[in-house]
């Protein structure tokens, strides 16, 4: 049987930190073993990793932020495989068997699952992520600058060999955050990619709520956009560097487009609503007519839901907005 890690990395989230342990201990594949890379916590996660004995392997390095804590988590790895869990979210007992199972019925660089988003407290939300299946090679949509549909990080397997040829990625000046965009896009370069059509995993969203466009958690909605473009950047010398691959200067991703959409136009006067959408709105409408993950239907339905928020009437345009941008949203939109 192949050895499997789940790697977890931590950064003063002592709330949930014990949750994600348990979950990756609880697994029914043998031969799992659970590493913790503890990036400088100040809060009492020493402490709860230490109480874990041997159970573990815990890591303690200086704090450098996510992109140094997954370099030395990979630097470190002796198995195979291995699972990268954000230390607030949860693996489901069988995850690991799971992907395994896909693992062994070819030669994958990367196999990715479902997760279903809980709020703060861990409850349900009855929302999942992503709600898209990619292609099994994502090199060709990567080459043409198109990001394929991924769950966030802790909704990936890989394939050590794979990882090592995209990491160590730089880490220095605002690169501290944003690994997982190096792991999911970097190793859909090196081999195809593997799906497991449920949910096999648990995604925590701090502000989970209706109420409010923001739904992810690592950066605030305004400064994801910029974020991107500089990984998508720095994804591009790896590319070429190390795989002899060339990446376009720009990328197509619709999940990018709307953050720069929603700080846009949310509880925007109409006037700059109806500026923004005469010139500047390029991008973001091409992601969704040139989408080559959607439907007609789902293409057409988020075009009339984008001209509402050109609708002098706020209450209907902001609430416009928060369906495009959140899932959970959209969940009591629907009454579930």
């Amino acid at each position: 049987m192949k050895h499997v890690t789940i790697a977890i990395c931590n950064y003063n989230y002592e709330c949930y930190l014990r949750a994600a342990i348990d979950s990756a201990l609880a697994q029914d594949y043998p031969d799992t073993r659970v590493m913790v890379i503890d990036d400088g916590s100040t809060d009492s996660s020493r402490a709860i990793l230490e109480s874990y004995g041997d159970r573990i392997t815990a890591v303690f390095k200086k704090n450098g932020g996510q992109v140094s804590a997954y370099n030395y988590a990979i630097s470190l790895l002796d198995t195979e495989y291995v699972i990268l869990l954000d230390s607030d979210d949860v693996l489901y007992p069988e995850a690991v068997s799971e992907v395994m199972r896909l693992f062994d019925s070819g030669a994958w660089s990367k196999v990715q699952f479902r997760l279903d988003v809980m709020d703060r407290q861990g409850a349900l939300t009855g929302a999942y992520v992503p709600h898209t299946v990619p292609p099994h090679d994502c090199t060709k949509l990567l080459q043409g600058g198109w990001l394929y549909p991924s769950p966030p990080a802790s909704g990936n397997a890989y394939r050590v060999s794979a990882l090592r040829q995209i990491f160590p990625v730089p880490e220095e000046g605002v690169n501290r955050y944003g690994a997982d965009f190096y792991a999911i896009y970097g190793v859909a370069l090196t081999g195809p990619i593997g799906t497991v059509p449920k949910s096999l995993g648990g995604y925590r969203v701090h502000n989970a709520g209706g109420e409010t466009v923001s739904f992810a958690n690592s950066e605030q909605l305004n400064k994801a956009p910029r974020a991107f473009n500089m990984r998508w950047a720095i994804l591009r010398n790896i590319a070429k560097d190390r795989l002899n691959l060339e990446l376009p200067p720009t990328f197509h991703d619709f999940s990018h487009e709307k953050a720069t959409f929603c700080s846009t136009l949310y509880r925007a006067k109409l006037l700059s609503r109806w500026r923004w959408m005469l010139h500047d709105s390029s991008g973001y409408l091409h992601t969704i007519i040139a989408n080559p993950f959607w439907g007609v239907k789902k293409k057409l339905g988020t075009l009339v839901l984008s001209s509402l928020c050109l609708l002098p009437y706020s209450p209907l345009s902001d609430f416009a907005v928060r369906y495009i941008a959140n899932p959970l949203a959209r969940r009591r939109a629907t009454g579930r």
